[in-house]
């Protein structure tokens, strides 16, 4: 049964999976790894969820404030072993549940054309293309999106 738990970035599991997912990342973006790996620093990232998998760490992500009322998802891994089973597509629901609580009413991301099944997760989940923000806007091999989110009204 997955498991998703709420967290931040020191912990260990969540720690773990990023090493796998920067050694990931450093095949598919060759030379242009060390460009994206500046922006993905975790003392950043303070709200991460590690997803287990009868205990065994599979996958993580991370939503940070980009602005105000607005986050960012980072970090969004899930092992190679473990893919193609919905996981990150969960992972993806917990993040954006915890942005609403976090009163972010619209997420972005960037991710890269080397990573066709993040485009598809995200497009599938209802992320659309949005002019490259930051320190992306000139850079031709990122992909940047955003999802309007239901923040609920305050009572």
């Amino acid at each position: 049964m997955l498991k998703i738990k709420r967290t931040d970035a020191s912990d260990p599991d969540f720690k773990e999976l990023v090493v796998s997912l920067d050694q990931d990342l450093k095949v598919r973006d060759g030379e242009d790894y060390s460009f994206y790996a500046q922006y993905n620093k975790l003392d950043t990232i303070k709200n991460t969820v590690v997803a287990y998998l009868d205990d065994v760490a599979v996958g993580c992500g991370a939503v940070k404030m980009h602005e105000s009322g607005v986050g960012e998802v980072k970090r969004m891994f899930v092992r190679p072993g473990y893919r193609g089973q919905g996981i990150a597509g969960k992972i993806l629901t917990e993040l954006e549940s915890w942005a609403t609580e976090l009163q972010f009413s619209k997420l972005i991301l960037e991710t890269g054309m080397a990573q066709p099944e993040a485009i598809a997760l995200y497009t599938k989940s209802g992320y659309i293309r949005m002019p490259n923000y930051g320190q992306y806007e000139n850079v031709e091999n990122s992909v940047c999106m955003q999802k309007q989110l239901s923040v609920p009204e305050a009572p």
